[in-house]
């Protein structure tokens, strides 16, 4: 058979970095960058507040910059008691992250731990999805409530109770496809190998989960956002007068008759934060789940 009798074969076409994948979605590229900003806003927030974000003035609800009646040393206005709107927003944000990261964190990583030994360890899965089961029953606010109700509000409170709730969802995830990873053929290959039950787990269980754990706590980021900032606007958060947003919005409804700005500003930007975060966690899923692949 000569060269030009012989079959012509494609190469695979490579396969890109999920990064890559993810920068070709628009909606997902703005997502991404409009949530950067604010992370990058909340990480500075002592560096470019324009004021002390604990400290009165004179200038008492005086309306955003965007108002006839605005005060140019005040862009967004000041609340009731006189704080720069601005400056409260900028560590609100930040404090408001720091409590989505961490629930997030530790409920997701310990969730999943439990959910990978309970299918890694049949004998163990029993018991760990009972502990599931029982901990299901708690919805976060009343648990929340419980710990507010002992230790007193707080943000620790907050993070501990958003954390809790966040395991027995991650735990049921994370064994969800490790059942489906552990009957895979490589499983059992490995253990003909003599591999030892930490390489088994680590290289080849955790290795092959770690993209849906990553899915779910992307997807789960903008849930504890929002749970968080309805707890501090029920009393269960922060004590004032730290600035977190959800206490923010509650400290202005009182006068959203003449200053609506005090509780709208916080409001509408845990709606970007929330809906930025869901967004990016959906395109996340897109480019990182195998299935959903084209």
């Amino acid at each position: 058979m000569t060269p030009v009798d012989a079959p012509s074969w494609d190469a695979p076409a490579p396969v890109r970095p999920w990064w890559l994948r993810l920068l070709r979605d628009p909606v997902a590229l703005v997502a991404a960058v409009v949530l950067a900003v604010i992370v990058a806003c909340a990480i500075a927030a002592p560096l470019i507040a324009p004021h002390d974000p604990f400290a009165s003035s004179r200038a008492v609800m005086k309306p955003p910059i965007w108002s006839d009646k605005s005060d140019p040393a005040h862009l967004l206005g000041t609340d009731g008691q006189g704080r720069d709107m601005l400056s409260r927003l900028f560590h609100g944000t930040r404090l408001t992250l720091i409590i989505g990261v961490l629930s997030v964190g530790l409920g997701g990583v310990l969730g999943s731990l439990l959910g990978l030994l309970a299918a890694f360890r049949p004998k163990l899965d029993p018991w760990v999805m009972r502990l599931v089961d029982v901990m299901l029953s708690f919805p976060a606010i009343l648990l929340g409530l419980a710990l507010v109700a002992v230790v007193g509000p707080g943000a620790m409170p907050v993070v501990i109770a958003l954390a809790i709730a966040t395991v027995p969802d991650s735990a049921r995830i994370a064994r969800s496809i490790a059942v489906s990873v552990m009957k895979q053929e490589y499983i059992e290959a490995g253990r003909a190998l003599g591999l030892s039950s930490y390489t088994l787990f680590h290289r080849y269980l955790l290795r092959n989960c770690v993209s849906t754990i990553m899915i779910f706590m992307s997807m789960r980021f903008g849930q504890i956002i929002l749970i968080g900032a309805a707890l501090s606007f029920l009393g269960l958060g922060a004590r004032p007068p730290t600035a977190e947003l959800g206490m923010m919005a509650a400290q202005g409804r009182d006068f959203l008759l003449f200053a609506p700005h005090i509780a709208v500003i916080p409001s509408v930007l845990i709606f970007v934060i929330v809906l930025a975060a869901n967004i990016l966690g959906d395109a996340l899923r897109d480019v990182l789940d195998p299935r959903l692949r084209s």
